[in-house]
This record gives C-alpha cells, structure tokens and sequence, in this order.
C-alpha cells in the first residue's frame, strides 16, 4: 500500500547503492557513449560516484536525504561536462525534498518531479530530445499512473523501472537535437542516448533498493 514508507533515517544505502550499478556498468555507458559522443559518460559517472562512496564513509552519512546531497554535490564537483550538473542537480533535488521525510510512494513522486524539474531547469532539453529525460520523464508518468490507480508502492516501483529502461530504449529511434550528439543530425539516429541509459539503470537500482527497504 502507498501509505508504507521508507524512514529517512538510517537508509543512506539508497545512494551508496547506486554506486555499484555505475561501476558495474561504466565500461558500457562509455562504449554506448562512443557512437555518437565522447565516450567517457561511463568513465565521468565513475569517477564521480566512486568519490562519493568514500566521502559517504569518511562523512558517516546515515541518512537518506543526507546521501543523496552529497551524492549531488560530489557530481558537480567531479563530473565534467554536461553531465555533472544535470546528475548533480538532480539529486540535490531528491535529497532537499526527502529531508526530514520518510519516504513513501507521494514523498518519492514529488522527489523524482523536483529532480526533472532541475534537470530541465538547466538546459533547453525537454522530453523526446534523446537525453537522459527520455528515461526519466516516462519514469515518473509511469509511477504515478500507478499510484493513482492504486498499486502498491512496490508494483509502482517496478512500473518506474520498466518505463525508464523502455525510454531508453526508445533513443535508439531519435533524432538527438541538443549536446555533443546533435550536430550528427539524422545520423544520431540508430544509438541510444548514454545519458538515457545510465538514467534507466539508476532508477532501475533505486527501484530495487527501496523495495529491499520496504521488505518486497
């Protein structure tokens, strides 16, 4: 039931965990990089979330909100172009709205709305433009359609993941019109978007993470 939540203190493993799922997958997220970009999405989002993870421990971060700001701020601080602020502001957005809160399924639809509204916030991107918010937006419409219509907040989850890996999914059809990937034009087009996918696999891990918490 929606009304089930996850206590904000003591679940700072719902950043540390995100730790893993990027390094697990940093040699992909590079090579999927490679065909339209830099090809070091996956090599940034490392280092970056590497950093965190020893931060996390020498700062002992305990709880949710906590993690989550640091998580933010450490990707600012060490990911470079484009990606370190979206990813940093978006989870300094989840974190300011968990702080103090437990986190029930509400508390994480308006968590995961704020951390869009960052994201769009910086550039001009907006969904169907083969970015990271072509995971993120179908995400969260998803969720929310499912606990609105009344699922369980673990069901709402799974809905979250699958949305966003079929986003990401979709990329591979789409014509990129911002960043690096858009003066390729009609060339863009065939890939998917590294941003997307690192997107879809850290809410997929967040999904998995908060219903281990819920006990799911």
């Amino acid at each position: 039931m929606n009304r089930i939540s996850i206590p904000d203190s003591g679940s700072a493993v719902l950043a540390l965990d995100l730790v893993k799922v990027i390094d697990d997958n940093s040699a992909y997220l590079s090579e999927v990089d490679g065909a339209i970009g830099d090809g070091d999405h996956g090599i940034n989002m490392r280092k970056g979330f590497d950093r965190f993870a020893v931060l996390a421990s020498e700062k002992n971060v305990q709880d949710a909100s906590g993690g989550l700001i640091l998580l933010g701020a450490t990707l600012l601080n060490e990911i470079g172009g484009s990606m370190g602020p979206l990813y940093g502001s978006f989870f300094k957005a989840l974190g300011r709205k968990a702080k103090g809160k437990d986190i029930d399924a509400q508390v994480l639809l308006e968590m995961l709305k704020d951390g869009m509204d960052a994201v769009m916030s910086i550039g001009e991107a907006k969904p169907g433009d083969k970015t990271m918010l072509d995971a993120l937006a179908p995400g969260i419409d998803a969720f929310e359609k499912a606990i609105n219509g009344g699922s369980g907040f673990a069901d709402a989850l799974n809905s979250l993941a699958a949305a966003a890996a079929a986003g990401a999914d979709a990329t591979v059809g789409m014509l990129a019109r911002v960043g690096r990937a858009s003066r390729l034009g009609e060339r863009s087009k065939g890939f998917r978007d590294a941003g997307a996918t690192s997107c879809a696999l850290l809410l997929t891990q967040m999904s998995g993470t908060m219903k281990e918490l819920l006990g799911n």
